[in-house]
């Protein structure tokens, strides 16, 4: 079978993407000064991309499916499947100004708008009637106002950034994070297809392992039916009984947002032995 073409983005959300292919059981191996990865298995080929690049590669056909912010996929337009969102590396792009510049100034002026995402930009700037020219930045955008823009549309996590350069958010068009894209022509193989399915299953698997954790107990005979009633579990708890008939030993998979307030309850209604342990994968 010919191998499976992977893009893997480099920058901010390389990081993130090769922790959850670890996770998935496919280390990632990625030696200096190079843009081809080692991974452990032999229907898998990758090459590290701008996310910028991502979706228009996809759609070209040269490879098979990647990950990028869709932030990225709606600049460039691409034609690509979404198959996840990962849920990592979230961002808004904004629009934002120096903080002494009044809303009004903005539109009594042809302003320069600096941004790396030019279409994005564009179609926000026309509908909101303003008059306007638009430069192309390639990094390092927060630095061109007062000086050499008068509004930037760039992404930001917590804004931290364009407060420290004097700027203020105006607008927000849209929220980001990392999906997991793949190309209409691989999902019209139905090999290539099966191998991409068979990855987001496992990478879903991931994901929902990181949300949960497994709780173990055991619980007294005679508490056992009021406990167990009350039990959150993604289907029912595993129950065996314990040597000498004397209570059972119950073990959960539950949220991890809920264990807070489910620890104290469970000990309660008489679980004791309570143990808590981290996840690798959740297949339902």
């Amino acid at each position: 079978m010919e191998k499976l073409r992977i893009l893997i983005p480099k920058g901010r959300i390389y990081e993130s993407v090769a922790r959850l292919f670890a996770d998935a059981g496919f280390g990632i191996t990625l030696p200096d000064r190079t843009y081809r990865p080692s991974i452990p298995a032999d229907w898998l080929d990758a090459k590290i991309m701008k996310p910028q690049n991502v979706g228009e590669l996809l759609e070209l056909g040269s490879h098979d499916a990647g990950f990028t912010g869709i932030d990225w996929i709606r600049e460039s337009g691409a034609d690509v499947e979404e198959l996840m969102d990962l849920g990592f590396d979230r961002v808004r792009i904004v629009a934002a100004v120096p903080a002494e510049l009044d809303d009004q100034a903005l539109r009594k002026k042809k302003i320069v708008a600096a941004t790396e995402y030019v279409n994005l930009a564009r179609a926000w700037l026309d509908g909101g009637a303003f008059d306007y020219r638009i430069v192309r930045t390639y990094g390092a955008t927060e630095v061109f106002p007062p000086d050499d823009a008068d509004m930037i549309i760039d992404n930001t996590s917590t804004g931290r950034t364009l407060r420290d350069n004097g700027l203020r958010i105006v607008s927000t068009l849209m929220e980001s994070s990392t999906r997991f894209v793949a190309s209409k022509a691989a999902l019209a193989d139905p090999e290539k297809r099966g191998r991409i399915e068979e990855l987001a299953m496992l990478f879903r698997a991931v994901l929902d392992g990181r949300e949960r954790v497994m709780l173990e107990m055991n619980v007294p005979k005679d508490l056992f039916p009021a406990l167990v009633t009350s039990l959150p579990a993604m289907r029912s708890p595993t129950v065996a009984p314990l040597y000498g008939d004397s209570g059972y030993a119950v073990k959960i998979a539950v949220k991890k947002s809920e264990i807070s307030g489910l620890i104290p309850r469970l000990k309660r209604l008489g679980a004791g032995d309570i143990v808590e342990y981290d996840l690798r994968k959740v297949v339902p």
